[in-house]
C-alpha cells in the first residue's frame, strides 16, 4: 500500500509497474491457483439423483393473511476528521394485509392509491446505535454503550396501546429464550453465556431464577450487569478502537426475527387460532449468523412446539447471493411448478464449493431451516427456505420433511409482483417502507445527526 500525502501538495507513492512480474514467475503462486475449484456451471448440473419435486395445484389455500418482516441499515459520520465518529441508523418492521384485499386489487382495471394503502399496513421500530468513537452517557467504553443502547431498545415500552408491541421486547426475548411458551416442567431454566461481557470471565451460567425484574443478570465473579441482551454475543465483536461495524449485518438478521417472533407470541396470547391461516415471510434466509448463530437452537424448538400444537407457515425469501445466482443458472433445465430440495451433495458440488460426501449438514450450526428452488407456474425462480424439524435432516431432506410446503409455496406464487425479478408483493413493499438510501437518506441523517448532537 502506497503512502499518502499529508498535505495534497506532493503526489502519492505510486505503485511499481513492474512488480507482478514476481508474482507471476512464483511457482507456488501458480500451483496454488491451480489447485483452486470453482463453481460448476448450469450445463454441468445433472438432476437425475437429487429431489425433484412436482408442488401440488389441488390444494385449499387456508392463507387469509400475509405479514412480511424486513429492515435495513446506514451507516454515517458524525466527524470526518481524526478521530472519526460514526452512528448507525436502523430501521425495519412487519407490513400485514389480507388475501382479500389483493384479489380485490388484482380484479381492478384501474388500481387507486387508496386500494395500494390497504397494502402498506405497517408498524416501523427505530434504533440509533454509536459504531465508532462514540459512547452514551454515563458508560465507560464504545462495547458497554452498544450493550446498554441494545438493552434500552429492547426494553423500551410503546407509545400506542393497540401498537404490536404491547409488551417490550424483553419480555418476548425471556420468552423465547426460556421457552416459557411451554408447560413448566418443559421450559429452559437455565443458559450459559460463553463470556461475561465485563470481566471477560468464560462459561458463566445464568439461570432464569437469578433474573431480576429488569431482566439482569449479576455476573458471579464480577458482580457487574449482564444483561438479557447479552445472550446475543454481540459485544464479542465490538472493539473499542475498530469499533461495533463488524455487528451490524447480524444484528439486522437478529432484530428481523425479534419482531417475527413478538409477532408469533402475540398471535398466540390474542387468538391462537390466526396462526393457522397467517403467512410469515422474512426477507433472508432463516438463520441467525456470526455471534448470534447459538439462537438458530432456541428458534428450532419454537417451530417444532408450533407445529405440534397449532401450525406454522413460515417462510425466508432470498433475493440476492450464490443460491439465487444458481437458481436463475438452472431456471431452463426446471420444469415450472417443481421444487429442487437441496441436500449436501447438491449444495457442495453446484453452488458452494466443499466436499459432497461431508456428513456435516451445510449450515447446521446456523440455520434452523432447509433450502430449495421453487420454479412457479409463471416461471418465476423463488430460493425459499422452510423450517425444518431436524439439522441432520438437511443431509438429504424429503418433501415430508418440509411442513405445509405446497400451501407455502401456492401461496407464494400468488404474491409475485413485477417490481423486481422474481419479486414478492409483501417484501418489495415492506422494503420500500423500512429501508434507508445512500442517497438521500444518508445525507439527511448525517445532517440530522451533527445539528442534535451539536
Amino acid at each position: 500500500m502506497g503512502y499518502m500525502s499529508k498535505t495534497g501538495r506532493r503526489p502519492n507513492e505510486l505503485a511499481s509497474k513492474t512488480s507482478h512480474v514476481h508474482i507471476i514467475n512464483d511457482k507456488v503462486v501458480e500451483n496454488f491457483i491451480n489447485d483452486c475449484i470453482l463453481p460448476k456451471s448450469a450445463d454441468e448440473v445433472d438432476f437425475s439423483s437429487y429431489n425433484l419435486y412436482s408442488v401440488k395445484n389441488d390444494i385449499k389455500l387456508p392463507i387469509n393473511h400475509i405479514f412480511a418482516i424486513d429492515g435495513g441499515y446506514t451507516e454515517i459520520h458524525i466527524k470526518n476528521e481524526f478521530p472519526s465518529s460514526t452512528l448507525s441508523f436502523f430501521q425495519f418492521g412487519a407490513s400485514g394485509f389480507s388475501i382479500d384485499d389483493l384479489d380485490d386489487i388484482a380484479n381492478k382495471p384501474f388500481i387507486s392509491p387508496d386500494d395500494i394503502s390497504k397494502l402498506k399496513n405497517i408498524e416501523r421500530f427505530k434504533l440509533v446505535l454509536p459504531t465508532k468513537n462514540i459512547i452514551i452517557k454515563n458508560e465507560k467504553n464504545l462495547i458497554n454503550s452498544v450493550r446498554k443502547t441494545i438493552y434500552n431498545f429492547f426494553k423500551n415500552e410503546p407509545k400506542e396501546k393497540e401498537s404490536l408491541t404491547k409488551s417490550n421486547f424483553l419480555n418476548t426475548l425471556s420468552w423465547f429464550l426460556f421457552e416459557e411458551y411451554r408447560e413448566k416442567e418443559k421450559q429452559t431454566r437455565q443458559w450459559n453465556l460463553s463470556n461475561c461481557p465485563c470481566c471477560g470471565h468464560s462459561n458463566i451460567k445464568l439461570s432464569k431464577e437469578d433474573m431480576s425484574a429488569l431482566y439482569t443478570f449479576q455476573c458471579s465473579e464480577c458482580r457487574e450487569t449482564i444483561y438479557l441482551t447479552d445472550f446475543f454475543r454481540l459485544h464479542e465483536a465490538v472493539d473499542n478502537e475498530l469499533g461495533a461495524g463488524g455487528i451490524l449485518g447480524y444484528l439486522t438478521n437478529l432484530l428481523e426475527h425479534v419482531v417475527l417472533i413478538h409477532l408469533i407470541k402475540t398471535v398466540l396470547e390474542v387468538k391462537k387460532s390466526l396462526l393457522n391461516e397467517m403467512l410469515l415471510i422474512k426477507d433472508g434466509p432463516l438463520g441467525f449468523f456470526g455471534q448470534t448463530a447459538n439462537l438458530h437452537k432456541p428458534m428450532r424448538s419454537l417451530t417444532n412446539h408450533l407445529f405440534e400444537t397449532s401450525n406454522l407457515f413460515l417462510a425466508g425469501l432470498e433475493k440476492s447471493g450464490a443460491f439465487v445466482e444458481h437458481a436463475n443458472e438452472i431456471s431452463k433445465k426446471m420444469d415450472p411448478g417443481t421444487v429442487l430440495l437441496l441436500d449436501n451433495k447438491y449444495i457442495y458440488k453446484y453452488i458452494i464449493p466443499g466436499d459432497p460426501d461431508s456428513q456435516d449438514p451445510y449450515a447446521r450450526t446456523s440455520y434452523y431451516s432447509g433450502k430449495l428452488i421453487y420454479k412457479s407456474k409463471d416461471e418465476r425462480m423463488y430460493v425459499v427456505t422452510l423450517p425444518i424439524e431436524n439439522a441432520e435432516i438437511l443431509l438429504s431432506p424429503k418433501i415430508t420433511d418440509y411442513k405445509n410446503i405446497d400451501v407455502i409455496l401456492k401461496t407464494i406464487e400468488k404474491l409475485k409482483c413485477d417490481m423486481y425479478d422474481n419479486a414478492l408483493i409483501p417484501i418489495a413493499l415492506v422494503n420500500k417502507l423500512v429501508s434507508l438510501s445512500n442517497h438521500p437518506s444518508s445525507v439527511i441523517l448525517e445532517k440530522f445527526a451533527k445539528k442534535s448532537m451539536n
